[in-house]
């Protein structure tokens, strides 16, 4: 039923609520407060500090007092007395407050304290007579929208939960809710908005996040079975060589890239299309496994393509495998915007006649132009910088082809399985043997000459550093001045004896490869760049990296410009110049410290940072969250997912008439995602 039709509302304030997406009543409803504001703790005037908000109940002392401070501006002062002292309650150009109160009214109020000649006051507060409804409970603090006030949004809930509440649907099934003693539905709604105490409070949200995460799993677990039943794949043969391939690598591959290619492989001779996500930390050697996943299609006869999100790892990506398989006569290129037209023309014949049987590339992979004949392996690497549209598209460039997601952003396997719910996962979570330990210091910026002395005779002795800049959105043209003027000085004031370069996110992309390849081939010193350097640069002689505003960074990102360094043979580091001193930024820079496991680095990110800063989850393709949060709510999403395989192991597509509410749900939330999929 739409919102208009609840007492308070009607079509304009109807129109207001449709700004803050509420449409129905449901929407209502389920449209819970930011935060609270707890006024059911009375004190008394003796406990009144400075700054505070407080409840307290008081008795009108004395007559009001008004004074007219300059146009515009009226103060109301009333005495009031409780039986340890006395207060001014003080309210601004608000005079008809003087008529409603008497000498002798005894009163609850809500205010915020101050002290004004050794005398507390108490500015603007909320006062009754008689009931409760602003002060003495929880009041809710509501997101609003222009012309909407929270008084309003309180009275209109309020409304909604009277009349409506009680025929609200119960999706939860009774056999759920009785084993994990969870809140009846109409009990949640109302204790969500109005909370009865803080117990309550806590009791109502963790009942409606872990129904929300329940039904979002369950949907995501339908929708995987099913796609995997309706999309039948390649079955690749079983095949020897592949043996041979591994034994003739330079170098050993470590078990967990053994036991995650195992997974692959087991996954690419079914019948089913492969739909897998290898995780793996920096420099944890996932290429390589994309590598032999290439060569089990090649020999079955099928072609691959790879996309990665910049020219610069696509280039790096083309000249590991063709160096790999020169000696198999697998034929791979390169294809990204800035080739030239013939190029891209020759490519594109060749790749549709079936001569290319790699393709290496950007986005241009995805172009319709671009037309396989028979491919058979679509691998997408660090899949957070591409949609689920994008991979989608990916893999419609053949029939069914398998499809391999790599990462190097480490997330939590809980968090994986919302984020990347339609994949199974693999994750290599052991770094090669040999690989010395990145030395990591956090410093501020009153040593910086001393860093810039360390860097310089790191130079001296043959090696290269990076020195990267914050730039938090890289088409901001202030920032990128900013880049270019830390590079002026650098080059003009420190380091005038070496060669040095610039890299950012608006160069264009044969401005960003020319500076990239004179730093690998050691024509440059030292390399000061923006964050496009995140993924995927492999320089083995850069040993150092001076990371400026290290605070502004999330610690993700900051353990991922650590990975550029430390591919080579000599001893690497990291050195954080942190602009900050806050606790939580000084927390961060330790946390980068003392580890190097990607993974624990980024629960605590997750841990710190809060909410939505992480990554978004509307690229994944995620119905929106009213109230759960993937990030602050592990531990009932951990309860939701063990839940939902507990339930399906039981009824596969919930078709058991206690689960209908469960299976509805679903359809409700994923929309025409699911009813494809689960209805059928």
């Amino acid at each position: 039923m739409m919102v208009q039709y609840v007492k308070g509302v009607g079509p304009k304030r109807a129109k207001k609520l449709k700004r803050l997406n509420i449409h129905t009543i449901e929407d209502l409803l389920y449209f819970v407060p930011r935060e609270y504001e707890d006024r059911s703790e009375f004190k008394t005037i003796s406990e009144c500090v400075e700054g505070e908000k407080i409840s307290l109940n008081v008795q009108i002392s004395g007559y009001p007092t008004k004074l007219k401070t300059r146009r515009n501006l009226t103060i109301l002062k009333i005495p009031a007395k409780d039986n340890t002292g006395s207060a001014q309650l003080v309210w601004f150009n608000q005079n008809y407050i003087a008529n409603k109160l008497s000498i002798g009214d005894r009163i609850a109020i809500h205010g915020k304290v101050s002290i004004f000649n050794n005398q507390v006051q108490i500015s603007n507060p909320s006062f009754e007579k008689r009931g409760n409804s602003k002060v003495g409970r929880i009041i809710p603090i509501y997101p609003l929208t222009e012309n909407l006030t929270n008084n309003e949004m309180i009275k209109i809930v309020g409304n909604a939960i009277r009349d409506y509440s009680s025929k609200i649907k119960e999706r939860l099934p009774d056999y759920v809710r009785k084993e994990l003693k969870l809140m009846p539905i109409k009990e949640a709604i109302e204790n969500i908005h109005f909370p009865k105490d803080k117990n309550h409070y806590l009791e109502a949200r963790r009942r409606l996040v872990f129904e929300e995460l329940l039904i979002l799993q369950l949907g995501l677990f339908l929708i995987k079975s099913k796609t995997k039943e309706l999309n039948q794949g390649i079955k690749f043969p079983q095949m020897a060589e592949i043996n041979t391939f591994i034994e003739n690598l330079p170098f050993k591959l470590t078990k967990a890239q053994m036991k995650t290619f195992k997974e692959i492989e087991k996954d690419m001779e079914k019948h089913e299309q492969m739909n897998r996500l290898v995780q793996g930390d920096v420099g944890s050697g996932k290429t390589i496994i994309a590598l032999l996943a290439m060569f089990k299609a090649w020999k079955a006869g099928y072609q691959s393509v790879m996309m990665a999100p910049t020219e610069i790892l696509a280039q790096q990506h083309y000249d590991s495998i063709s160096s790999f398989f020169a000696k198999y006569n697998i034929r791979s290129e390169l294809l990204v915007g800035s080739l030239s037209n013939k190029n891209k023309e020759k490519i594109l014949e060749d790749l549709k006649e079936g001569k290319i049987d790699v393709l290496v590339g950007t986005h241009a992979v995805i172009q319709e132009k671009v037309e396989f004949n028979n491919l058979g392996l679509a691998i997408t690497d660090e899949q957070h910088r591409f949609g689920v549209k994008q991979r989608a598209i990916l893999s419609k460039k053949g029939k069914s082809p398998d499809v391999l997601v790599m990462t190097a952003t480490p997330i939590p396997r809980t968090l994986a399985l919302i984020l990347y719910g339609d994949l199974d996962i693999s994750i290599i979570d052991e770094l090669p043997p040999g690989r010395k330990k990145i030395e990591t210091y956090a410093v501020g910026f009153s040593i910086i000459d001393r860093v810039h002395n360390f860097v310089k005779k790191q130079i001296k002795e043959g090696k290269q550093a990076y020195i990267v800049c914050p730039l938090v959105e890289e088409s901001d043209t202030l920032n990128v001045k900013s880049a270019e003027e830390l590079y002026t000085s650098l080059k003009d004031e420190i380091y005038i004896d070496f060669n040095v370069g610039l890299l950012h996110g608006r160069m264009r992309s044969r401005e960003k490869d020319y500076i990239m390849d004179r730093f690998s081939k050691k024509e440059l010193d030292i390399l000061i760049s923006t964050t496009v350097i995140e993924v995927g640069v492999n320089v083995p002689n850069a040993n150092i990296m001076v990371i400026y505003n290290a605070e502004r960074f999330g610690l993700a990102q900051l353990h991922q410009l650590r990975g550029r360094v430390g591919r080579g043979e000599h001893q690497s580091y990291c050195i954080l110049i942190n602009g900050s001193n806050s606790k939580i930024s000084r927390e961060r820079m330790r946390i980068l410290q003392k580890s190097t496991d990607g993974f624990y680095i980024s629960e605590k990110d997750l841990e710190l940072r809060g909410p939505g800063e992480f990554f978004g989850t509307k690229q994944h393709g995620l119905p929106d969250l009213r109230i759960a949060n993937l990030f602050t709510d592990m531990e009932v999403l951990k309860l939701a997912q063990k839940k939902a395989k507990d339930i399906l192991d039981k009824d596969t597509y919930l078709l058991e008439e206690k689960n209908f509410l469960l299976r509805q749900s679903i359809v409700d939330l994923f929309k025409d995602r699911a009813k494809d999929l689960i209805l059928n």
